[in-house]
């Protein structure tokens, strides 16, 4: 028997993207246990239609819904997940794992060590995926596949739970990765956070310089378009983040300041060319894999022409020999011109027949290491 079989019973409280994901996922890759949902009518009867879970709880009935469960994942936002924390406490029974999806963990590690009793064990958890669309509708079998799925335990915990949880996050095709919630929320800051307010401040900057020129904004193609993308994320999602992990948001957009004045030396001084160099050596080394692969991919360029059906021709095109696509992502686009795309595979041979393959359709593709 597997580890993960000794969930035999597991909740989700919120099944929006997250948690609606995590029970198509679970159910497609043949979880033999009870899933049971709890969340507002109108979503739990889309998750039943859905067959996201086996059975379905309001809020109201919170605490019979989970009484019997062996795992509970906590699915809602940072501070829906802070407040439930606080209130389960008598409804779950004793060896009861618990765990999260919330993007800050050092707060919610805390209120779990501080409210949850001891009987039971707690693991904050973030998997590292998401989706332009929300809610129960959005819920995607393979949200997770080929993401890390960040835990950050603070306590120690039964080995053969540890293991089980570990196997059934396996069990979604998220790869898990182990780090404290001090350091998970530094790098979150540091990779995620920071960008958003970046973003924001470059959009800020461009808008009131377009109120003196109207070209400011005609001319934000290419680069700037690509960095403000994320600017246009809801203040809804990110409130909790900022109230949650403002110490080191503002740590590291002091840092950034810092490098900008050390930018600006650099600029005046003519002294720029070491640092293209450097920071273009230094990029490569992020993974090519934007979703987080655990397991090295391999990796074309296709360019791509802007007309119909292009996307298709590609997809097809593979279908033909069975090449499956790991990973895509556009790297660049230009209205009227088309574009580069990246197409990442799980093998080089796979690769070595993807670039014979498109070049006989005409394509323009090369490697990308």
């Amino acid at each position: 028997m597997g580890e993960s079989e000794q969930f035999k019973r597991v909740a989700i409280i919120g099944v929006g993207l997250i948690g609606g994901s995590l029970g198509l996922s679970l159910k497609r890759k043949g979880f033999k246990g009870t899933i049971i949902g709890v969340d507002r009518q109108n979503v739990l009867e889309i998750a039943q239609q859905r067959q996201i879970v086996d059975e379905a709880y309001p809020p109201e009935k919170l605490a019979p819904a989970i009484a019997e469960a062996d795992l509970i994942f906590l699915c809602t936002p940072i501070a829906d997940i802070l407040h439930t924390i606080q209130t389960i406490g008598k409804s779950v029974r004793p060896g009861t794992l618990i765990t999260d999806v919330g993007s800050t963990k050092r707060r919610i590690v805390e209120a779990a060590n501080l409210f949850l009793p001891s009987q039971c064990d707690f693991i904050g958890g973030h998997p590292m995926a998401g989706s332009e669309s929300n809610g129960v509708e959005a819920a995607d079998p393979f949200l997770f596949e080929n993401t890390t799925y960040v835990l950050t335990p603070s306590k120690p915990i039964n080995e053969d739970k540890r293991k089980g949880f570990g196997e059934l996050i396996e069990m979604t095709g998220a790869k898990v990765l182990l780090i404290s919630p001090l350091l998970h929320d530094e790098i979150a800051a540091a990779v995620s956070h920071l960008p958003q307010m970046a973003a924001i401040a470059l959009m800020s900057l461009a808008a009131r310089r377009q109120k003196e020129s109207s070209h400011f904004l005609k001319m934000a193609a290419g680069g700037f378009r690509d960095m403000t993308r994320i600017a246009s994320s809801p203040f809804g999602i990110w409130e909790d983040i900022l109230k949650t992990n403002s110490d080191m948001i503002e740590t590291y957009i002091d840092a950034f300041i810092d490098e900008l004045q050390a930018l600006k030396k650099a600029v005046k001084n003519d002294d720029m060319a070491g640092l293209f160099d450097t920071s273009a050596k230094n990029r490569l080394s992020i993974p090519k894999d934007t979703r987080g692969f655990m397991r090295p991919h391999y990796d074309i360029s296709v360019a791509v022409e802007d007309r119909p059906g292009m996307i298709a021709i590609i997809a097809d095109t593979l279908l033909e020999k069975n090449i499956n696509i790991k990973d895509i992502e556009v790297l660049k686009i230009r209205e009227n011109e088309g574009g580069t795309m990246r197409l990442a595979f799980a093998t080089e041979v796979d690769r070595e027949m993807a670039l014979a393959l498109l070049k006989s359709r005409g394509l323009e593709c090369r490697k990308r290491e």
